[in-house]
């Protein structure tokens, strides 16, 4: 599955905030599996957020962390992040974060590298990505990840705790990135078909806190995918937290010109 390295070479962070101590609560009235499908709409509805993002990969003994943090526009489907590639273990290169727009159907990447000049941007298609961009980009586009939740086949209320503050209903289950994709918007429905064929399984497990108006607070998805290098299947974390919802998120696209046409080489 070489798109999913060739976005950076390397992969992956898990999201480490939020406590984890569910209470013993009563569940909340309604079908874990209704109110888990029904997610992104209340995103939408919430208009805009903020957002942290995280990819954890461990393959061949090394563990590989990526970080992001930005804005996201649910209702335009735009998000602009800066995601901070892990230090070279060697310590002797400084990489600069790379800025991404995330847009219907394209990944926008600034500071690139990769002989790509510093003012211009690379654009890659995500319905050509075999993860769906759920991976590649070192950071899960947060609509898509909240659309995965589409897909939900199993659920159950977990308890009552909080995260970052906010109380939160934590629930645990299984999505179908097949079933997601059939009722996903949009560009969302290409781009988690490919998932569904390009991961070495349809199946995702999940853990997932929602507030009191149903608005995702944190979302863990575990992804498993297939390197050309090796056949065993790689275990990818991905943990994304949204908060400050309805604060401003003006991501404008880059224009054609700002693009880079060239040839990207390989890290």
């Amino acid at each position: 599955m070489r798109g999913v390295m060739a976005g950076f070479g390397v992969l992956c962070c898990l999201g480490g905030c939020g406590s984890s101590g569910a209470a013993t609560a009563g569940a909340p009235a309604g079908d874990p599996v209704r109110v888990l499908r029904e997610a992104a709409d209340a995103l939408v509805a919430a208009g805009s957020s903020k957002a942290t993002t995280s990819l954890e990969m461990a393959t061949g003994g090394t563990r590989v962390t990526i970080r992001g943090e930005g804005v996201y526009d649910y209702r335009r489907r735009l998000g602009r992040l800066k995601v901070m590639l892990p230090q070279d273990p060697a310590g002797g290169t400084v990489r600069r974060p790379i800025t991404e727009l995330l847009a219907p159907g394209a990944l926008f990447m600034k500071n690139r590298g990769a002989g790509v000049p510093a003012d211009k941007w690379v654009r890659v298609d995500t319905g050509t990505l075999s993860d769906g961009n759920l991976v590649t980009g070192g950071a899960t586009d947060p609509y898509a990840a909240a659309e995965v939740l589409r897909g939900t086949r199993s659920a159950a209320f977990v308890g009552r705790t909080e995260v970052a503050g906010a109380k939160v209903r934590h629930y645990r289950g299984t999505a179908d990135l097949r079933q997601a994709s059939r009722v996903a918007s949009g560009t969302n429905r290409e781009s988690l078909g490919a998932a569904a064929t390009g991961f070495a399984t349809a199946r995702v497990p999940f853990d997932v806190y929602l507030d009191d108006d149903g608005r995702i607070r944190k979302l863990r998805h575990r992804f498993s995918f297939v390197n050309g290098r090796q056949e065993e299947p790689v275990a990818v974390a991905s943990t994304t937290l949204l908060y400050d919802f309805g604060v401003p998120a003006d991501v404008r696209l880059p224009h054609g010109d700002d693009i880079y046409a060239g040839r990207i080489a390989e890290e």
